[in-house]
C-alpha cells in the first residue's frame, strides 16, 4: 500500500458533508510509486493526463434550485500528486448544498481547489447532460484481442516475461482489451477497465499481450500506476518509435479514472465507453 494512503479516508467510514469543504481533498504524492518503477519526476519517459469524469456533480443556484451536470477533470500525468479517489468523491459531494451564482463560478472553485491538491494546473469542464449525451458511446481503436485463445495460470502480479515480439518486423498498430482488472491497494475492491496499446515498433504478439494483461487480475495498485507499468514494460520490450497506452476504467461512486501515457503529444479522447 502507498505509505500516504493509510492516512486517507479510503476504506474508512466517512460522514458525507454536503456544504463546500475543500479540506476534504487528500493528495497522495506520485514519487513513491514512480520510485517503484525506477522513475523520478525528472526521468518520466512519457507525457499524458489522467481524466476523471464525475457523473454526480450537483450544486444550488441562488434561487435554491439544484443543478446537475457532468464534470471532467484533466490532471497532468507529471503532477506531483494524485488525488485520493474517496476524498475526491467526498469533496464533490460537499458541493451538493452549496450555492454558486452560475457554472462559471463553480468552475473557478474546482480549478483552484483541484490544482492546489494536484500541485499542477488541472483542466476542468462542467458539461450539460445533453452535451455529453450528444457525443454518444465511443469504441476503442484497433483490433480487440479478447477472443484469442490463451492459457492463463497467473493472476497475482504483472508478468512482463510473458510478452513476446518479432524484431524482424516493424509494424504500426492499435490493440485493445476489455479484460483488464486490478484491485484497489487499500480496500481490495476490484477495478475494471479497458486498455489500448498503440505503437510503431517490433511486432508485438497479441496473445502474449492478452496473457500479460490478465496477469494484473489480482494485482493491487492504483489505476495510474497500472497504466504506467504497462507502458514501461512494453517500452522495454518493443523499443518503439512511439508508444501510447491508456485505460478507461469503470466508474465507482460516480467517478471514473482514465490514465493516458504516451511517448509523444497526443489528443486524448475522453468519450465514454459502453461500460462507463
Amino acid at each position: 500500500m502507498h505509505p500516504a494512503a493509510e492516512h486517507s479516508p479510503l476504506g474508512k467510514s466517512s460522514a458525507y458533508i454536503s456544504t463546500y469543504s475543500p479540506e476534504l481533498l487528500f493528495p497522495i504524492p506520485r514519487a513513491a510509486k514512480w520510485a517503484e518503477l525506477g522513475l523520478t519526476a525528472e526521468t518520466l519517459p512519457y507525457q499524458g493526463v489522467d481524466f476523471w469524469n464525475c457523473f454526480e456533480l450537483s450544486w444550488l443556484l441562488p434561487s435554491g434550485k439544484p443543478v446537475v451536470a457532468i464534470g471532467e477533470f484533466a490532471i497532468p500525468a507529471e503532477s506531483p500528486n494524485i488525488i485520493e479517489s474517496k476524498s475526491f468523491k467526498l469533496y464533490l459531494n460537499s458541493l451538493n448544498q452549496t450555492v454558486f451564482a452560475d457554472s462559471a463560478a463553480l468552475l473557478a472553485v474546482l480549478q483552484r481547489d483541484l490544482s492546489a491538491a494536484a500541485g499542477k494546473a488541472v483542466g476542468v469542464r462542467v458539461r450539460s447532460l445533453q452535451a455529453v449525451a450528444e457525443e454518444g458511446i465511443s469504441a476503442l481503436p484497433g483490433s480487440c484481442i479478447d477472443d484469442l485463445d490463451v492459457q492463463v495460470d497467473s493472476y497475482e502480479h504483472p508478468r512482463p516475461e510473458l510478452l513476446r515480439c518479432d524484431r524482424t518486423q516493424t509494424v504500426e498498430q492499435s490493440l485493445h482489451s476489455h479484460l483488464l482488472k486490478s484491485n484497489c491497494p487499500v480496500t481490495g475492491q476490484p477495478d475494471w477497465g479497458s486498455v489500448v496499446v498503440q505503437y510503431r515498433g517490433a511486432a508485438l504478439d497479441p496473445a502474449s499481450l492478452l496473457a500479460y494483461l490478465v496477469s494484473f487480475r489480482q494485482h493491487a495498485d492504483f489505476h495510474e500506476q497500472c497504466v504506467e507499468r504497462i507502458f514501461l514494460d512494453l517500452q522495454r520490450l518493443l523499443e518503439p518509435e512511439y508508444l501510447t497506452v491508456y485505460a478507461r476504467y469503470v466508474r465507482r461512486g460516480g467517478l471514473d479514472i482514465n490514465p493516458y501515457r504516451s511517448s509523444r503529444a497526443i489528443a486524448a479522447d475522453n468519450r465514454r465507453l459502453v461500460r462507463q
